[in-house]
Formats: C-alpha cells, sequence, structure tokens
C-alpha cells in the first residue's frame, strides 16, 4: 500500500471521527468568547470585533481562540479550534495545508462541524476519496485577500475560479452557492493571513 493510500485513509478516518465527536465538542463548550456589554450588546474580541452565536463554541483560551488563531497561518489556527475539526480534516486530505497558509492575504469561509454533519457519511467520504472534488469544493471556500464585514457584501470570486455571493450588513450575512446558502454563525475572526467567516453549511454548488 502505497504513502499517499495510507494519507488518505487516514484522512478519511479524520473525518469519520470528527463527524462522530464535531457536535459534541462544539455543544459541550459552555464558554462565551463573543464577550457582551452590560447592556447585552456585543462587544468587540480582542483578536477583533468577532460576531455570531457561533462565537460561543470557540475556545476562550489557548490556541483555538480568537487570541491564539490571530497569531497563526490559517491551516495551522484552523487546527486548534474544534469548531473546525472536519473542515482541517478536510484540508490535510487535499493536501492543502501550505497552499492556505502560505498565501499572503485570505478570505475562508469555514464550515463548522456541524455544518459536515449534514451531508451523509456516505457522500462525505466520497468526496474525501475524490481528492481532485475535494480540493475544488474548498477552493470554492476562499476568496484572495482579507475582506472585512463592511466590505463582505457583494460577488466574490473564490479560488476555485468561480463566484459566491454574500448577502446582508453589520453581523448578519448569508453566502449564497448556486444552490446552497449558508449563514454565517461567528464572523470576523482573525488569522495571520486571513479573515475567517464561520459558516453553517458546506458550499458544495
Amino acid at each position: 500500500m502505497s504513502s499517499s493510500i495510507l494519507r488518505r485513509t487516514g484522512a478519511i478516518a479524520s473525518i469519520t471521527l470528527a463527524l462522530s465527536f464535531g457536535l459534541a465538542a462544539c455543544g459541550d463548550d459552555d464558554s462565551d468568547s463573543g464577550s457582551t456589554g452590560t447592556d447585552g450588546s456585543s462587544a468587540p474580541a480582542a483578536a477583533g470585533e468577532n460576531f455570531g452565536a457561533g462565537c460561543a463554541a470557540v475556545p476562550t483560551e489557548g490556541p483555538g481562540s480568537f487570541n491564539g488563531m490571530a497569531t497563526a497561518q490559517v491551516a495551522t489556527a484552523a487546527s486548534s479550534n474544534p469548531v473546525l475539526s472536519t473542515l482541517v480534516a478536510a484540508v490535510k486530505a487535499a493536501d492543502l495545508v501550505d497552499t492556505l497558509n502560505s498565501a499572503e492575504a485570505l478570505t475562508v469561509f469555514a464550515p463548522a462541524d456541524s455544518a459536515f454533519a449534514k451531508i451523509p457519511s456516505k457522500t462525505l467520504n466520497g468526496l474525501i476519496a475524490d481528492v481532485p472534488a475535494l480540493t475544488k469544493v474548498l477552493q470554492h471556500h476562499v476568496i484572495a485577500g482579507k475582506i472585512a464585514p463592511a466590505d463582505l457584501a457583494g460577488e466574490h470570486e473564490t479560488l476555485a475560479g468561480d463566484k459566491i455571493t454574500v448577502v446582508g450588513s453589520g453581523e448578519d450575512f448569508t453566502v449564497d452557492g448556486a444552490t446552497v446558502k449558508s449563514k454565517v454563525v461567528c464572523g470576523n475572526v482573525q488569522t495571520a493571513n486571513a479573515t475567517v467567516y464561520i459558516i453553517d453549511t458546506v458550499l458544495t454548488d
């Protein structure tokens, strides 16, 4: 058995485990990293003005926290965040870690574990086994340049060479693929070379 097959098998196993335990990792963390003011309004996080209910699942301390992610390149930062474990396994399977980490500036729409859990396991495992198709799907979630929330709405070209449209304003954004719509659940997460928007549905189209 070749080393490439072993690596791919390991990646599929990682995704299977992530699908099994990813939701628990999000749901069992009672920390509220999206801090609020005394009036109940959202307050800026130290690493950027993070927003969205999904930010509560991000660790408050350590490498996977907002502060921790801000000091690491995007793929490395995501690997420390339990909310993004399935995405990280997919990125490794597609051999995109170095590509993402070496980019000067990116905007990444990062599906949470709960987003991958919406995909039937047979379909997901088939996608993981098809590296060209997986690579295209992952690149469909990435835009060149760091885009701030104020500039997020509009049509953007992805690294896959196609388009996605973001609608909304303030702290309420939806990302539209060809047939799939995904909600931004935790926005404006900063890493050393990317701005990340965590979304609730994988943009497969």
